[in-house]
């Protein structure tokens, strides 16, 4: 366990150094290079999860900051519900969770953010952004409606970005265990 910590805390180094500081992210002060696409909020409850699909290519960086309790992040291009079990990236940390998803990740990248057992409940704030400064390959072999659609790119709508799971229905489940729990 502590070989895989380390081994988080090294990736998680490397990681921030091609990153801004968090208080740039708060305080607006990220590269002009990097378009701001979406800023998802919510709540999630402790041991669940809430999922959330990408669909825009390019390098994304994914800034989530557990507004209460503490939220975190796994991210996957093989599964549309990464878990603690199945991820290709995570942050888990307390408060500000980074991931950069490369521009090479197959679309749609699934999100799995975790309400972590320690709370009740945990609110959160996901801002996600385009890196520009990543020169796409001149020699990738793209259509025509390729072309249109990466021109249009840092404009994407909401609807590429859709939770797959409602709130309201994870909160009534976990009622419905609650229930369930106490009467049997």
């Amino acid at each position: 366990m502590l070989c895989c910590s380390a081994l988080v805390l090294l990736l998680l180094s490397q990681a921030q150094g091609h990153l801004p500081p968090t208080e740039d992210v708060e305080g607006g002060g990220l590269p002009q290079e990097y378009v701001l696409l979406h800023v998802v909020q919510g709540h999630i409850g402790g041991g669940n999860y809430s999922y959330l699909r990408l669909n825009h290519d390019g390098r994304i960086i994914l800034f989530m900051h557990s507004l209460k309790g503490d939220a975190d992040l796994y991210v996957s291009d093989k599964t549309l519900r990464p878990s603690f079990d199945t991820y290709k990236l995570q942050s888990t940390t307390c408060g500000q969770d980074v991931v950069v998803v490369p521009g090479d990740f197959v679309r749609p990248v699934g999100i799995g953010i975790y309400g972590h057992p320690s709370y009740v409940e945990s609110e959160f704030e996901m801002r996600v952004f385009y890196d520009q400064t990543v020169a796409l390959d001149p020699f990738e072999k793209s259509s025509s409606e390729d072309a249109d659609e990466i021109k249009k790119f840092p404009q994407g709508s909401e609807e590429d970005f859709q939770e797959e799971e409602s709130i309201f229905w994870t909160i009534m489940i976990g009622l419905l265990k609650i229930t369930v729990e106490i009467l049997f």
